[in-house]
């Protein structure tokens, strides 16, 4: 079992910057993938960046030029700028390895003036 806990959520003004952190405790040995999600309401959950062990990322389309994904060993970090009004979500990050993916419960990420 893999147990997440992210913090670092808020609001901030359009353009605007904020950095979220997930702290990963439990069997992280076997860990592969952390990664960050995003759901906004009414939307369906969707991949905002993650990064493998070898230091691999994959970012949403949306996000490219904006977030910065980083890692350690457990913990893995978002350094959000330029922030829109449509980055406003619940994020979530996420631990992968061959048995199974686990999500944290959330940090709540309001853009707006």
């Amino acid at each position: 079992q893999v147990q997440l806990v992210e913090s670092g959520g808020g609001l901030v003004q359009p353009g605007g910057s904020l950095r979220l952190s997930c702290l990963a405790t439990g069997t992280i040995d076997y860990v592969t993938i952390l990664g960050w999600y995003r759901q906004a309401p009414g939307k369906a959950r969707e991949l905002v960046a993650d990064i493998s062990s070898d230091v691999d990322t994959k970012y949403g389309d949306s996000v490219k030029d904006r977030f910065t994904i980083s890692r350690d060993w457990n913990t893995v970090d978002l350094q959000m700028t330029g922030l829109k009004a449509e980055d406003t979500a619940t994020y979530y990050c996420n631990a992968r390895h061959s048995g199974g993916s686990y999500w944290g419960k959330g940090t709540l990420v309001t853009v707006s003036s």
